[in-house]
């Protein structure tokens, strides 16, 4: 559960950041196109897409292909032209002018800052020879709390140690979405992931990570078989992919910096899976080997709206 105490501009002064949090909560949409970079326009609105359904992957301020995305299906969701440009209507409809604090402060506590894992080694046996593959630093773990790019998470607090009793600054993408989802949509060439309801509404929408022209991931439909949160890896290298050279079959330990992140949703076709990740900023850079990849705070989202037997229809 994520305990937030909302701030507002007068609270806030950090003139040596490039980026302030009052530059956030202040940021305004007077027209055009977002700015080049990073901005707290462009923050503001990722947070608000958040808080809509339309995840825009990490929230880091930057202008960039997530970003743009997340603008397009909030667009098709809300039956507008589709161009990933923001504009006036946009911005109304997500509340823009009216919304809540964007971002909030965060007390640490003695629990966020225990349980880290003190290194995880490249190689995949060594690896498995972990009992857990888990946050490695407490600011990891507070940005994906929060949904935020962990430089991101960390610029706006440049005088953070992120021990215990100390306070931050972080997003405020607001609480999970609730609701039965009946079926998902993989769109391969956007790269999102549309969780649908029974009546055809859209609960949410995700930017993903699918496999390459080497690793495709599949056509068609199949169904969700199970749901395991927190999942151990079974690394197959006669069924699956080899890596390190490893020839052997091994069972890597549970963790949010595993190869599968903190969910694993099994599909009906073998081997397949929709999954969280290690490395959330790079969803739109690196390729799965045919799986699925979401950050791991959507596919958490996701997996409780899910059950066995959910329809999922991989798109081309």
């Amino acid at each position: 559960m994520r305990t937030l105490t909302l701030i507002f501009p007068f609270l806030l002064a950090s003139p040596a950041l490039a980026l302030t949090p009052e530059e956030v909560q202040v940021a305004t949409y007077t027209g055009g196109t977002l700015p080049e970079g990073q901005s707290g326009l462009t923050m503001k609105l990722q947070i608000l897409l958040d808080r809509a359904g339309i995840s825009p992957g990490v929230i880091d301020g930057y202008k960039g292909g997530m970003s743009e995305s997340a603008l397009r299906a909030f667009e098709q969701r809300e039956g507008l032209p589709v161009d990933g440009i923001l504009d006036p209507e946009v911005w109304i409809l997500l509340g823009g002018n009216t919304a809540e604090p964007v971002l909030g402060q965060y007390s640490v506590t003695a629990e966020d800052v225990s349980g880290l894992t003190a290194s995880i080694p490249d190689n995949v046996r060594e690896k498995a020879q972990m009992n857990e593959l888990g946050y490695l630093r407490v600011s990891e773990r507070l940005a994906e709390r929060y949904h935020m790019d962990e430089d991101a998470l960390i610029a706006m607090n440049p005088q953070a140690v992120f021990a215990a009793g100390e306070t931050i600054v972080v997003a405020n993408p607001g609480a999970y979405v609730e609701g039965t989802v009946d079926r998902i949509e993989i769109h391969k060439g956007s790269q999102r992931a549309v969780a649908l309801d029974a009546g055809g509404a859209v609960l949410a929408n995700y930017p993903v990570a699918i496999g390459s022209n080497s690793t495709p991931s599949p056509s068609g439909t199949m169904q969700v078989k199970a749901v395991a949160m927190n999942p151990t890896y079974s690394y197959n290298p006669d069924v699956n992919f080899e890596a390190d050279g490893v020839e052997e079959a091994l069972t890597l330990p549970p963790g949010t910096n595993g190869p599968v992140g903190s969910v694993w949703i099994d599909l009906s076709k073998p081997t397949y899976g929709l999954h969280g990740t290690d490395s959330p900023a790079e969803l739109f850079e690196n390729h799965s080997h045919g799986c699925v990849r979401f950050t791991n705070w959507d596919v958490t989202e996701l997996a409780h709206m899910v059950s066995d037997g959910v329809s999922v229809e991989f798109l081309e």
